[in-house]
């Protein structure tokens, strides 16, 4: 079974290389992903949830900077800044909850903005 470390490394790698269908392999039924308002679960959820990110918040390409990461050997922190064609992050976090070989959980938080 995979450590937080290595589900999260090929995590950032997938969603670095903007590989949709590597990033599900990382997710399962059980998953739930937060971000503002909206919760979205399972697979399905996965997808519209990295949907969302690939296409329009953070697509292949972005600058995206991980500032600092802290794991226990079922959860994640991280700290990062990122910047888009669209967005400029100053800062986000995600918090990822590890069961299994899967993110059972996964939360987001970003102070961003649009560019001019």
């Amino acid at each position: 079974m995979r450590t937080s470390d290595e589900i999260f490394g090929h995590h950032l790698e997938a969603f670095g290389a903007g590989n949709l269908e590597e990033i599900l392999l990382d997710y399962d039924e059980n998953s739930v992903m937060v971000y503002g308002e909206k919760v979205w679960h399972g697979v399905s959820g996965a997808r519209a949830f990295f949907e969302m990110w690939l296409t329009d918040l953070l697509p292949e390409g972005s600058d995206f900077n991980v500032i600092d990461e802290v794991s226990s050997p079922d959860m994640m922190y991280i700290t990062w800044t990122a910047e888009s064609v669209k967005y400029v992050f100053d800062y986000g976090t995600d918090t990822f909850v590890f069961k299994g070989d899967k993110i059972w959980r996964q939360t987001v938080a970003t102070h961003h903005r649009a560019k001019a």
